[in-house]
């Protein structure tokens, strides 16, 4: 008798990828046949990718039904992405990977062996050295620390693009409907049951930027701020209180020198004005991270989608074939 097969589902989002994303696809393939016990889907998200990726994908999904595409209308942006490839997994396994050709697909099996033996219910790749620019690496480490006091995660445990998790974890971040989905803290409100596995991260597999553009930075680390926490508008309060606070002593030094000491107090126009610039750049501040709160819970009030599905490739209707979310 021929034994069942688990099932494993890669997540892939696709963008500027059209010369790397048929070796991710092949090393995939060539790292699962290793094992007889396992079988594979292959689930790739073109986010509206500008190069010619979508041609590429549904060229290799024509030969073979394991690969299943989905084709979003507009740029939603990677964790979008994500959620929609995650909503079509049928593997009691999902794995989320890039598709540049950076991650080393090949140490697949050292990911799942702590999930096969039970030990965790997610495995994330740590890894030696992030092979990407000073600048990118500069703005991870910030996401990271913010993530690491907003989350209440360990410091030492950073999110990286190469996971493997349980399907009721994958199950569970689906739930979230909400427009600004915040990929990690979605993992971690399922789970802290996570192992990290040292690798080392590969080079690029072609000359392209990552398009994680500064603006896309700047909305990824927006989600992590406000999407899972009142954390800042704490500090925010806190900070009120303190600038409150020396306000109203530096009042009673003016009212002490005036009418008890008798001194002059003569205040310099440079100095008055550093600290009207401060304090009113200090209340734009807090007003505009409080409007972000406001209007995220407008939009997501008006229930607008994460994402929309133009077309796909190898999904039935009971994957949601063509349809808008």
């Amino acid at each position: 008798m021929q034994q069942k097969k688990s099932l494993i589902s890669f997540v892939i989002p696709c963008y500027r990828s059209e010369n790397t994303i048929s070796l991710v696809i092949d090393e995939i393939i060539e790292t699962v046949n290793q094992r007889n016990d396992y079988d594979y889907e292959i689930i790739c998200v073109n986010d509206f990718s500008p190069d010619n990726v979508w041609n590429v994908l549904t060229g290799i999904a024509n030969k073979n039904p394991k690969i299943k595409l989905i084709n979003l209308a507009k740029n939603s942006g990677k964790h979008c992405a994500m959620m929609a490839g995650h909503r079509h997994v049928t593997g009691e396994y999902v794995v989320d990977l890039d598709d540049d050709y950076q991650t080393p697909i090949c140490n697949l099996w050292s990911m799942m062996e702590p999930l096969e033996k039970n030990i965790c219910d997610v495995s994330m790749a740590n890894y030696f050295e992030k092979k990407e620019s000073a600048f990118k690496r500069f703005g991870s480490n910030v996401n990271a620390s913010v993530s690491a006091y907003l989350l209440e995660k360990p410091k030492s445990l950073r999110y990286d693009s190469f996971v493997v998790m349980k399907r009721f974890v994958s199950d569970e971040i689906i739930k979230y409907k909400n427009p600004y989905p915040y990929y990690e803290g979605l993992m971690f409100s399922v789970t802290k049951n996570i192992v990290q596995i040292p690798m080392e991260q590969r080079e690029r597999g072609d000359d392209n930027s990552t398009g994680f553009t500064f603006k896309k930075s700047l909305n990824l680390f927006l989600n992590g701020l406000t999407a899972f926490s009142v954390k800042p508008l704490r500090i925010a309060t806190i900070t009120g209180c303190i600038f409150a606070f020396l306000g109203f002593i530096w009042g009673i030094y003016i009212l002490l020198g005036k009418f008890v000491f008798h001194t002059v107090t003569v205040l310099g126009y440079a100095s008055l004005a550093a600290i009207m610039l401060f304090a009113m750049g200090m209340i734009m501040l807090m007003m505009g991270l409080l409007g972000e709160y406001i209007g995220r819970i407008y939009i997501s009030l008006n229930s607008i989608p994460q994402y929309t599905i133009k077309e796909t490739v190898n999904l039935n209707k009971e994957g949601n074939n063509n349809t808008t979310e």
